[in-house]
């Protein structure tokens, strides 16, 4: 320890001493640790000494006691350097302190502007999205799914679209439900139906466009190889269905286009089934308008065996469309006959809004489009500055590929909406003409909910680029600095995770995947061990399978992926959030928080409106200050005393001004040893000071009770 120096008392009056050619030399400091922010804590309780100092000094007056002890005669000039170096977070050759500052600022006013941008963006895309739906959709879709899946056959309660399983169930279902669902001709009262160019009205409000069509595809015999042994009991073979299988001869009788094959058209998507994919065109027919009609053909086609060994899916399609509700209800209820024998049913109910632009709010949703498209090319040319600025350091970054992968989508889903409505365009004029035949507007449907999918896509990673602006509050800078920080352990965890699941899936497979519906497939298999993690499971179905593999499986499974592995995953997330919060604690946040912005144009914007008063009312201070030394003048203070209460609360301001500045974001700093050195005698002379100021003020405490009141 340094002893102290006969002068302290007179630096804290006057203000330090003028720095050493040693201390002008060395270059800037950080800041002070806790024990020099503690001492400057304290040195604010010299200011209240002022009022006791004052009527000490008129006691000793009227008592005749003498001056204090210690004072100097003559004040001198206080410097405007201190003894100790100055703190800063720059060493030398840095920026300047203002510049930086300046370039702070321009920092975060670039980012504040780039976040309100990215919010107009995501408002609009909501919008945008929010305008494609409505929850007409779902209650459409749901009544006719109801009229044609649910309707039982006439006599057997039982049988429905959905529990068809036999050929016979199938044809039990197009004479019965199929066809009292598609022809409505009457009121509930048996009144006739009012007619518009003999279309069928279904439920009375939606409007069957053209007519049905039924579709079947067929594969050839001998397209599998009967082994020899058992070729004297068969001599056919259907294999399942593939493109190069597909039977394209004619058959049966051969003069109807329901017995000749139909190349498919170049435009129709194929579809993907249960146990194939499946091509457009085949064996087709399209029914009548009238109900009698083609209840006779269903008749025809069953008596000549229209369904054979080699028909492998039958499709039924047919739209509808709604002028209350502006929708098209395109339909298609789809039966397999898989090579195992029996029938595999399906649907899909497709509810779009074709005719885009009709009332004011889908024109309102158009120019959300256009503000869509002029946004994605602002942001693809701000991203072309940053690759051109930063070159191969921008790839480094991995919100830049978010940014990049938002765009890709953003540009995808801008072409299939193009393309759909270029689409509309040439074709719906045409389909609607076109009442005596069948009308794809499956093709239509399908890039329409394709485009669908995609903006859906687009805007849940439109949201998730929302944590790249998160700075601006503590809490959710923590989660994304947690998720960061632990990506590297999450990433070993997941391969070590996804072995052993993939290891009991393939075990589940193999054991239970012939009798089990929940292993029946590979992928199913998987599946299916998700849902035990989190509690949907099927115990009695894999014991009834296995009795003792199937609880070996089950127990080993929760033992080791519910019990050990998601508890290690949870131990990852909290031991890294554990780490987070203790840097937070000690001062290692980030250097750049968008809150403190936010805050000051918030502060702005209230003094604007007169809601908060300004800094230039709090700064009549300044002139009480002056007023209050006029006044000690007036009652007869001493000028020296006046100046050095002056000049001791100036030396206040400035230590204020050097350790607690709003430029200096950062709480924590690496600092050298030299650094170190300097600073801890910068405490210790502090230090120092207090207790002076300790002394006297126990003194004056000692003398101001001691007066006669």
């Amino acid at each position: 320890m340094i002893n102290p120096r006969p002068n302290a008392r007179f630096a804290l009056e006057v203000g330090p001493p003028q720095e050493t050619n040693a201390a002008i030399s060395t270059p800037p400091r950080a800041k002070p640790f806790q024990t020099v922010l503690g001492a400057h804590a304290q040195l604010q309780l010299v200011a209240q000494l002022a009022p006791l100092q004052e009527l000490h000094a008129r006691a000793s007056a009227e008592l005749g006691g003498s001056r204090r002890r210690g004072r100097p005669e003559k004040v001198e000039r206080v410097s405007s350097r201190s003894a100790m170096p100055v703190a800063s977070r720059w060493h030398r050759g840095g920026t300047p302190t203002h510049k930086l500052h300046f370039r702070k600022e321009v920092e975060i006013r670039t980012t504040l502007q780039e976040l309100l941008l990215y919010f107009i963006f995501l408002i609009n895309l909501c919008i945008l999205t929010f305008g494609m739906v409505n929850q007409h959709m779902y209650y459409l879709n749901k009544v006719m799914s109801s009229l044609f899946l649910d309707t039982s056959v006439p006599g057997d309660e039982r049988t429905n679209f959905k529990s068809i399983r036999s050929i016979t169930d199938f044809w039990k279902f197009m004479e019965g439900p199929l066809l009292e669902s598609l022809y409505w001709d009457s009121w509930y009262n048996n009144n006739p139906l009012y007619d518009l160019k003999n279309s069928s009205r279904i439920y009375y409000e939606n409007i069957l466009l053209g007519v049905p069509r039924i579709r079947q595809l067929k594969v050839r015999n001998n397209t599998c190889k009967v082994y020899p042994s058992f070729q004297s009991l068969m001599s056919e073979c259907y294999a399942k269905y593939t493109s190069g299988n597909e039977d394209i001869s004619d058959f049966g009788l051969r003069r109807d286009t329901e017995w000749k094959y139909s190349t498919p058209s170049s435009n129709s998507p194929w579809h993907w089934g249960f146990v194939g994919v499946y091509r457009n065109g085949g064996y087709i027919f399209t029914l009548s308008k009238s109900k009698s009609e083609t209840k006779k053909k269903f008749i025809n086609l069953q008596l000549n065996s229209w369904i054979r060994r080699g028909t492998r899916v039958v499709f039924i399609d047919f739209s509808l469309y709604n002028a209350n509700v502006n929708l098209f209800c395109i339909i298609r209820l789809v039966a397999e006959f898989p090579a195992t024998g029996g029938i595999l049913t399906s649907w899909q109910f497709y509810s779009v809004k074709l005719l885009r632009y009709v009332s004011y709010y889908d024109y309102f949703i158009a120019c959300c489009e256009i503000t869509f498209l002029i946004l994605c090319i602002i942001f693809t040319i701000q991203e072309g500055i940053k690759m051109k600025e930063y070159k191969s350091a921008y790839f480094k970054s991995i919100w830049n590929w978010l940014e990049l992968l938002l765009l890709v989508l953003c540009f995808v889903a801008i072409f299939f909406n193009s393309y759909c409505k270029i689409q509309i365009f040439l074709l719906l004029e045409s389909l609607l003409k076109s009442t005596e035949k069948y009308s794809d507007y499956y093709f239509l449907a399908y890039w329409h909910i394709f485009y669908n999918n995609v903006i859906a896509i687009t805007i849940f990673f439109a949201w998730i680029k929302i944590f790249k602006f998160i700075s601006f509050n503590n809490t959710m800078s923590q989660l994304s600095s947690t998720l960061s920080r632990c990506i590297k352990d999450i990433v070993g965890f997941a391969i070590m995770f996804f072995i052993i699941l993939f290891a009991y899936a393939q075990l589940g497979f193999l054991v239970f995947g012939s009798q089990v519906d929940d292993f029946s497939t590979f992928q199913n298999s998987i599946f299916a061990q998700l849902r035990i993690v989190l509690g949907d499971f099927n115990f009695a179905a894999i014991q009834q399978d296995n009795r003792i593999l199937g609880p070996i499986y089950f127990i080993t499974f929760i033992f080791f992926v519910f019990f050990v592995l998601l508890n290690m995953f949870l131990a990852i997330i909290n031991y890294t959030y554990s780490e987070v919060k203790a840097d937070y604690s000690i001062g290692r946040r980030p250097d750049f928080e968008l809150g403190k912005m936010i805050k000051k144009s918030y502060d702005n914007a209230l003094k604007k409106l007169k809601l908060k008063k300004s800094q230039e009312d709090e700064g009549n201070e300044s002139v009480k200050s002056r007023d209050l030394a006029e006044r000690a003048r007036r009652e007869g203070f001493d000028e020296n005393e006046i100046q050095s209460a002056e000049q001791m609360k100036k030396w206040k301001e400035r230590l204020e001004k050097k350790y607690y500045s709003t430029e200096i974001q950062d709480d924590y700093q690496p600092v050298t040893q030299q650094e170190f050195r300097d600073l801890f005698l910068y405490a210790v002379e502090l230090e120092k000071e207090l207790h002076y100021i300790s002394l006297k003020l126990n003194r004056v405490m000692r003398e101001v009770s001691a007066l006669p009141y």
